[in-house]
């Protein structure tokens, strides 16, 4: 059985920063990625410095090929189980049907995003229909925006607005409060009350937004805030602690409440985008070096009292 330092689990932005950080310090550390990022749909990402405007999967490839020039492996699969075995090591069990040994765990493996179920709006996804104005406001900014929610949304709505004079907020009908009608009013940002059908598309390009009473509100552009879901079930599996929301609680740079686990990026921080998530992994990655040098510590110390000499 293959034996690291590190197994992390997940090789998005958070995953693959903290396998580099880890391998310049001449970690053992083996990456497992099951090859389905989050931001998959987007044709670029945006907001990270030197790297903005860079497509999503140009991004993993330079990161794939810096870590392995530091002497990094990586794993194209997922983890079946995870078995912790005593206080300081784990027993990975791949889908491919290996195991390997780790004294120390990093999982990012992101979230989901989950979408009102509207014909038309998953097919969408990443294009035009969008869910973060950061991410994608620019590049949408002077047409025709929608913004898809409800009165917990309004603030949402709000920001969009920065980036477009011309805004619509859907949202069900007999919901927003007076001062909430009040202040997207006094933007100029327009009220659609009822249910959506469906979105329209012509020529590969969103439309417009039907109403289930007929109206039709032309959009070149539609913000859906999603619900989003953590992929933590390898977490759950291990008993680490979650919150009352279902999130993973953590400590200082993401330790769990399991000894020798760490999470980065949006598994834990549904708020992260990818220049946060790279921050993240880092930041775990010079905790968890930190924690297996404490380690080594003891072990030599215990070694050298016992008269064993390295």
């Amino acid at each position: 059985m293959s034996e690291y330092d590190v197994v992390i689990i997940g090789g998005g932005a958070a995953g693959l920063s903290a396998a580099l950080v880890l391998a310049r310090a001449r970690r053992a550390v083996l990456v497992v990625d099951a090859g389905a990022p989050r931001n998959a749909p987007a044709a670029h990402m945006h907001g990270f410095l030197s790297r903005d405007g860079m497509p999503p999967a140009e991004l993993l490839a330079t990161g794939r090929a810096e870590v392995r020039g530091y002497g990094g492996t990586i794993c194209d699969g997922s983890v079946r189980e995870l078995v912790r075995c005593g206080d300081s090591r784990f027993t990975v069990l791949l889908s491919d049907g290996q195991r390997v040994s780790a004294r120390r765990l990093l999982v990012a493996t992101g979230l989901r995003d989950e979408l009102p179920d509207i014909p038309g709006l998953r097919e969408r996804w990443g294009r035009d229909v969008l869910h973060c104005p950061y991410c994608h406001g620019y590049e949408v900014r002077d047409q025709q925006l929608g913004v898809l929610g409800g009165p917990e949304t309004v603030h949402y709505a709000q920001l969009v607005r920065q980036w477009a004079r011309d805004v619509v907020f859907f949202t069900p009908a007999g919901v927003l409060t007076a001062a909430q009608r009040s202040q997207l009013v006094a933007r100029a940002i327009g009220i659609v009350e009822g249910d959506v059908e469906r979105v329209l598309v012509s020529d590969d390009r969103l439309c417009g937004v039907q109403m289930t009473d007929g109206r039709v509100i032309p959009r070149a552009a539609l913000f859906v805030p999603p619900r989003f879901v953590p992929n933590n079930d390898v977490l759950v599996g291990l008993g680490c602690a979650l919150g009352p929301d279902g999130w993973v609680v953590t400590g200082p740079n993401g330790l769990t409440s399991v000894p020798g686990v760490w999470v980065a990026g949006n598994v834990a921080n549904p708020r992260a985008q990818v220049i946060t998530a790279a921050g993240e992994g880092s930041a775990a990655a010079i905790a968890i070096n930190a924690d297996l040098v404490e380690s080594d510590v003891r072990n030599a110390v215990h070694d050298f009292n016992q008269g064993f000499l390295p």
